[in-house]
């Protein structure tokens, strides 16, 4: 200091001052002294899949890849054909290349397993007679767990690898119905569900008459006073809240059921009178007078009453079915040729006897004459 500045005994006095004024602290000898704290660190959150696109090496000179420009993709060894992300993959199928190679896919599906969740089948559709593969394709993807997807141009079919890979991470409240919370959303929604009629005309609307009750009971010349409500709209309105609560399909279908059961109805009493018909004939075959079944006797109250304890699998009937078969009682030319049937049973009979008798009497002989010798 004294070579550049000189000897100034002014300039040491002022050093000597400041320093007494400010003395240096030392950080080793200082208790007092706070630490310095270092922030925390935070883990990121990891993505589940890659960033980019994940391409097989099979697909070089695919088309496709020059229309996937928002997203970013790389080759990679996979199994499928293209990764769009952690559980989901693309098999890439052309209809022209299934004609001539149909084993191809099979081979790439059973090489696939059970690898994904999402496992989509993007097929490009490049021939004018598709639908015989379309369906054999369809049945191979329900069997597989396959999500087939149609494209007609390799703009098409980029497009829905990207989408694929840009909603990877989306939740799904972006496709999911807006639930109305409130009384007020509710009510709107409610009285909006006749075609034409906005918000606007169901607030006039409530504000009218005060409740949903006195709106629905309202007369169509006093809902045509309402600002905003023409004729179309009252009209669409009284046709709503007066139709029946009963959806018109169901309504058909309980008709079509009706139908049925009185079509089966008439099949069992063309039944039974085919029964009827066929037993009559029969016993005019077999000679038998035509009677008439005996009446059937009244049930009692008792057997009212156990026939309705019991179900019908044990229920028993009143009369056996064997007691209500009509008795045959044969005619005049039937005693006869009865009586000549027993005749001649009777005369067999005797020449048996006879045939018996003389074999027995030679058996007899026979006997004697060993004993003789």
């Amino acid at each position: 200091m004294d070579d550049d500045f000189g000897d100034d005994a002014d300039f040491a006095a002022a050093i000597d001052a400041v320093e007494k004024r400010h003395p240096t602290k030392s950080s080793a000898g200082d208790g007092s002294s706070k630490k310095v704290q270092q922030p925390t660190p935070q883990a990121l959150p990891t993505r589940a899949g890659p960033s980019s696109i994940l391409v097989s090496p099979r697909q070089k000179g695919n088309p496709i890849l020059n229309n996937v420009r928002s997203l970013p993709w790389e080759y990679s060894d996979i199994p499928a054909d293209f990764i769009l992300g952690a559980t989901t993959c693309a098999l890439f199928l052309s209809l022209k290349y299934h004609r001539l190679h149909p084993e191809y896919i099979y081979n790439r599906i059973r090489n696939l397993g059970h690898k994904y969740n999402l496992r989509v089948l993007l097929t490009m559709v490049d021939i004018q007679n598709h639908e015989e593969p379309l369906k054999e394709l369809s049945k191979t993807s329900m069997v597989n767990n396959l999500t087939l997807i149609l494209c007609w141009s390799a703009q098409e079919a980029g497009r829905y690898l990207e989408l694929y890979k840009s909603y990877e991470h989306a939740s799904p409240t972006s496709i999911r119905a807006h639930q109305s919370t409130t009384y007020r959303d509710k009510l709107v929604e409610f009285v909006t569900t006749p075609r034409s009629i906005n918000t606007t005309d169901a607030t006039s609307l409530i504000s009218a008459f005060g409740s949903v009750r006195a709106a629905v009971n309202a007369r169509p010349e006093e809902i045509g006073i309402i600002p905003g409500w023409g004729e179309k709209k009252v009209q669409r309105w009284v046709a709503t809240v007066n139709e029946p609560f009963r959806v018109r399909k169901a309504a058909k279908r309980g008709i079509e059921l009706q139908g049925e059961e009185s079509s089966i109805s008439m099949a069992r009493q063309d039944s039974l009178f085919e029964e009827t018909a066929e037993l009559a004939a029969n016993q005019e075959t077999i000679g038998t007078a035509t009677r008439a079944f005996p009446p059937v006797e009244p049930v009692s109250t008792r057997e009212r009453s156990q026939a309705s304890a019991t179900p019908d699998a044990e229920r028993r009937p009143a009369k056996r079915l064997a007691e209500e078969v009509p008795v045959w009682e044969p005619g005049e030319d039937d005693e006869e040729a009865l009586l000549a049937v027993a005749e001649r049973e009777r005369h067999n009979a005797q020449k048996t006897q006879k045939q018996d008798g003389a074999l027995n009497a030679g058996v007899a002989a026979a006997l004697a004459k060993l004993r003789r010798q």
